[in-house]
C-alpha cells in the first residue's frame, strides 16, 4: 500500500440535529439508489431505455422505482424476488449487498473493537454473517474459511481485487465518522484490505472520506474534491477522479457521461472501481441537489448500476439532507430494512440509524 497524505480535519463539526438529518438521508438516499437499479442490474444502457418505453415510463432517466420487472417471481438475495424491488409492491429496503455490508459495517465496529477495529474483527464478522457473497468477497470468504490469515486472504486466487465490492462496503464508516475524513478513510481501508488490493482499496477510502466530508461540506463537488487529499494522489483512481471533476461542469446528460468513459476506459470490466467512480462523480453533477435526480441518473448510466447509485444517494444525502429527498423514494421502506446475513431477516431503520449515531458521537465532528 502506498502511503497517503495525513491531512488535518479542517471542515469544523456538524451539529447533532444536523447530522441526524443528513444521516437519514444518506442512508435512505443509499437504499433508494440501490432499490432503484437492483432490478435493472447488469443490464446495458440501451436495455434499460427500452424496457422503460416498453412498461409504459415516459420520464427516463426515471423519477420514481420500477413498476415491471421481466422475472418477478426470481429469488434474489435469499428473501426476496424482482417484485420486492417495484413501486407497487414494496414493502421495505429490500435485501441486496449494498446494503447488507451498510448494515455490517456497524456490526464490526458493534463486536469489534469500536471505531478502532481490526483486520481480525472484520475476518470474524465475515465469517459469522455473510451468506451470500460474490466476485472478491466470495475469494476472501472462501479464504478465511480455509484458515488462510486475514491479511492474506484478498491475495490468493483473487482476479477481482481491483473491483467494486470494497467501495459498496464504505459508507457506515462516513457515517460513524462525520466532519472527520481522516478516521473515515482509516477504517475503510481496514475494512477494504479483507478482499481488495491497490485501487479496489482506495476507492473504499476515497468514498469514505467524501461521505464524512459531505456532513461539513454540504457541497457534493467540494466534498468529491476533497476527498482525494485521503487517498495517493499518484494512484489510478485519483487520476480518474480528478479528470471526472474536470469535466463536472461539462457532462450533459447519462448518455454523454457513459460516452466519455467508456472511451476513457474502453476495456475495463463493468464492474471496476475506477469507471464507475467516475460514472458516481457524473451522477451527482447531473443530479445536483435532487436526491433522485442523481441517483436516477446513476442507474440509466448502467455499469454496476445498483450499486454507484447507492454511492451517489449516499453523498448527496451527507451533503444535502431530507429536504432534498422526495418522500416517494423512501415512504415504501416504512421502518424496515432487510438483510440476507445470518442473524435478524429484518432490522428497524431508526434503530440502525441510532446505533450509527452512538458511534459519530465518537468518532465524528459533533456538536
Amino acid at each position: 500500500m502506498q502511503n497517503t497524505p495525513k491531512k488535518e480535519n479542517t471542515i469544523g463539526k456538524i451539529t447533532l440535529t444536523e447530522y441526524k438529518d443528513k444521516l437519514r438521508a444518506a442512508f435512505l438516499g443509499r437504499a433508494a439508489g440501490c432499490t432503484l437499479g437492483a432490478p435493472v442490474e447488469g443490464w446495458t444502457l440501451q436495455q434499460m431505455e427500452e424496457y422503460a418505453k416498453e412498461t409504459g415510463l415516459a420520464d427516463y432517466p426515471l423519477n420514481d422505482y420500477w413498476t415491471k420487472s421481466p422475472t418477478p417471481d426470481q429469488q434474489r438475495y435469499i428473501h426476496e424476488t424482482y417484485s420486492s424491488y417495484l413501486k407497487n409492491s414494496m414493502t421495505h429496503i429490500p435485501c441486496d449487498d449494498d446494503i447488507g455490508y451498510t448494515l455490517l459495517s456497524l456490526f464490526i465496529a458493534e463486536e469489534g473493537n469500536g471505531l478502532d477495529f481490526t483486520l481480525e474483527d472484520v475476518a470474524k464478522a465475515w465469517v459469522k454473517y455473510i451468506t451470500v457473497a460474490y466476485t472478491a468477497e466470495q475469494v476472501a470468504l472462501d479464504n478465511l474459511k480455509k484458515g488462510i490469515p486475514p491479511e492474506k486472504a484478498a491475495e490468493i486466487d483473487n482476479p477481482y481485487d481491483e473491483w467494486i465490492g470494497a467501495d459498496i462496503r464504505c459508507d457506515g464508516y462516513g457515517y460513524m465518522a462525520p466532519c472527520n475524513p481522516r478516521k473515515a478513510a482509516d477504517m475503510a481501508e481496514t475494512d477494504a484490505l479483507i478482499s481488495h488490493r491497490s485501487n479496489g482499496v482506495y476507492g473504499s477510502m476515497y468514498f469514505a472520506a467524501v461521505i464524512s466530508l459531505g456532513f461539513g461540506l454540504s457541497d457534493t463537488k467540494k466534498a468529491l474534491t476533497a476527498g482525494l487529499d485521503y487517498i495517493p494522489a499518484d494512484c489510478d483512481l485519483a487520476d480518474g477522479i480528478r479528470w471526472a471533476l474536470d469535466n463536472y461542469e461539462t457532462v450533459k446528460d447519462y448518455r454523454h457521461a457513459v460516452e466519455l468513459v467508456d472511451e476513457r476506459y474502453p476495456d475495463m470490466s463493468a464492474v471496476h472501481t475506477i469507471n464507475n467512480a467516475c460514472l458516481t462523480v457524473f451522477s451527482l453533477s447531473l443530479g445536483k441537489k435532487d436526491i433522485g435526480k442523481v441517483i436516477s441518473n446513476a442507474v440509466a448510466m448502467a455499469h454496476d448500476c445498483d450499486c454507484t447509485a447507492a454511492t451517489a444517494g449516499s453523498i448527496a444525502g451527507a451533503c444535502y439532507g431530507m429536504e432534498h429527498l422526495e418522500d416517494h423514494w423512501y415512504k415504501p421502506f416504512g421502518d424496515t430494512v432487510g438483510s440476507y446475513f445470518n442473524g435478524e431477516k429484518s432490522y428497524s431503520i431508526n434503530d440502525i440509524l441510532s446505533r450509527f449515531e452512538k458511534f459519530a458521537l465518537l468518532g465524528g465532528q459533533i456538536i
